[in-house]
């Protein structure tokens, strides 16, 4: 049954009990097994709740991804919470990282990004089922398995969940200071590949063109086009080349990770980086790759500036402020982006923590009340 008073997500000793058997499930976006160990898992935990779910099953050394459907709406447009089950954590770090909380910090690999703001997500759909109310629209939630490399296999699972509804909630970590995400940089992603020639070390070391030392020269090259003034970062994250220690390299290739704040900026140096030309006589230089995610602003579209209004209204009614990141500074990349051609997102709204991508990443308990109940009120306010 519908009723217009607002729901509680529960205690937040029952919420930490359940993410703490999603956080104790390592799952490496590399390691499509293990992924697919914490699918089993969160789909066990919403069938138990009478949702019904559809696996959609992994590609290219992936891990399967899940939606889940509430069981109430007659098939217009609803609100989808978007949540990813990989971590960057290798198997292992559970070890270095265990699960345990320490004044106010509750401790695990990927807890922070994203296992709480998925678990928010469960949570919310739980409380409305114990109360046994619905939503004015219905819900899908959706869980994908490749968020931490790209979402390569899951970008068209997402694009085409947003294209079925009117609201995108994105349960990445929210922000500090009481912030959620209405803007973010573009991210593209580059691999240059550096083919030159190669000989012996010794007897025929002027006969060799070096692809790694033309490589050094192009990883200065790029860095130094980073302008912080106008929002531009190039980092090269991964280098790699040569084939033995007395070889002449013939090949080297790296990575470029760009983040830029509009589209104009994206052709720009996109522009830049496809003009790279080699420093090394007969050396060659291959650039691939471009955007993955498209910049977008609070401030170009009314419909986020809204929703963001309607949040922050809730938030109010709940004792405290919600502010947003308009300017898309220090926000990453997300899977958000995918849907912002096709409905209005709100981003950043699982609980707030930190260390995220290290050995000791953390979740600030008291966000768990504060966070979920928001989304909470969210879902059975939008309309």
């Amino acid at each position: 049954m519908t009723d217009d008073s607002l729901l509680n997500i529960g205690s937040t000793d029952r919420f930490l009990a359940g993410l703490n058997d999603w956080v104790a499930i390592e799952s490496p976006t590399s390691d499509a097994a293990a992924v697919n160990r914490m699918v089993d898992r969160v789909q066990a935990d919403y069938t138990a709740l009478g949702a019904p779910c559809e696996r959609i099953p992994g590609r290219d050394g992936r891990g399967d991804h899940l939606i889940v459907r509430s069981p109430w709406g007659d098939g217009q447009k609803g609100v989808l919470c978007l949540s990813h089950l990989d971590t960057v954590h290798p198997i292992g770090m559970l070890a270095r990282n265990p699960i345990r909380t320490e004044v106010g910090r509750a401790f695990g690999p990927g807890i922070n990004d994203m296992k709480a703001g998925g678990h928010a997500a469960f949570a919310s759909f739980r409380a409305l089922v114990e109360a046994g109310r619905t939503t004015k629209l219905p819900l899908t939630f959706l869980y994908v398995s490749d968020e931490e490399t790209g979402s390569t296999t899951a970008r068209a699972v997402i694009e085409a969940e947003a294209r079925k509804n009117k609201y995108a909630l994105v349960l990445e970590p929210g922000r500090g200071g009481g912030r959620v995400v209405t803007s973010r940089k573009g991210v593209a992603m580059y691999r240059l590949a550096v083919h030159g020639r190669p000989a012996h070390a010794g007897g025929a070391h002027a006969e060799g063109r070096s692809a790694l030392r033309e490589m050094a020269h192009q990883i200065v090259a790029i860095e130094a086009m980073t302008d912080y003034a106008r929002g531009v970062t190039l980092n090269v994250g991964r280098a790699e080349g040569g084939s033995a220690g007395n070889v002449v390299p013939e090949h080297a290739w790296c990575s470029i990770d760009l983040r830029v704040p509009s589209q104009e900026t994206a052709d720009e140096f996109d522009a830049h980086l496809r003009a790279l030309a080699p420093v090394t006589p007969e050396v060659t230089l291959t650039v691939a790759g471009g955007l993955n995610r498209a910049p977008y602003r609070k401030t170009d579209r009314p419909d986020i500036a809204a929703l963001f209004e309607q949040a922050r209204q809730l938030a109010a009614g709940l004792g405290w402020a919600l502010e947003d990141l308009p300017s898309g500074e220090k926000s990453g990349g997300s899977d958000g982006q995918f849907c912002v051609p096709y409905c209005a997102v709100l981003d950043g709204l699982g609980p707030y923590g930190g260390g995220s991508h290290t050995a000791e990443e953390w979740l600030d308990l008291k966000t768990i009340p504060l966070r979920g109940n928001l989304l909470l009120h969210l879902l059975q306010s939008l309309r």
